[in-house]
């Protein structure tokens, strides 16, 4: 069953959204909801695809407020699916200023999941 793991980022960046940017993390918090529920669904996180999804370097998708309603700035949270323990990490959530910095900051994340402990 897959669960989800929040980071530290990702849990700053929601006390963020939940005061200046309610509707956009509501938005993203409803998609990330539809995500998971097709995870469950599927042989593995790779095989997913739809509107509000976005495949990022690394195996990083990104999730946005598409459906959310109109006039939303455009937000993405940022996620990384471990098929193998089936946890989906919540990385961080930005917008279109922050792009760039957030999938730098996503795929250092993934990077540290990946290599061995030392």
């Amino acid at each position: 069953m897959w669960h989800v793991e929040p980071t530290d980022q990702w849990q700053k960046d929601v006390r963020f959204y939940e005061k200046k940017r309610p509707d956009e993390l509501a938005a993203i918090l409803r998609n990330l909801e539809r995500y998971l529920s097709q995870l469950r669904n599927v042989p593995n996180s790779r095989s997913l695809a739809a509107g509000y999804l976005h495949k990022e370097p690394m195996g990083v998708v990104a999730v946005d407020q598409k459906g959310g309603g109109r006039n939303l700035q455009e937000t993405r949270l940022y996620t990384y699916a471990d098929d193998t323990k089936q946890v989906v990490y919540l990385i961080t959530i930005g917008n279109k200023d922050s792009q760039a910095d957030d999938i730098a900051l996503s795929k250092e994340f993934v990077r540290g999941l990946r290599e061995p402990e030392k």
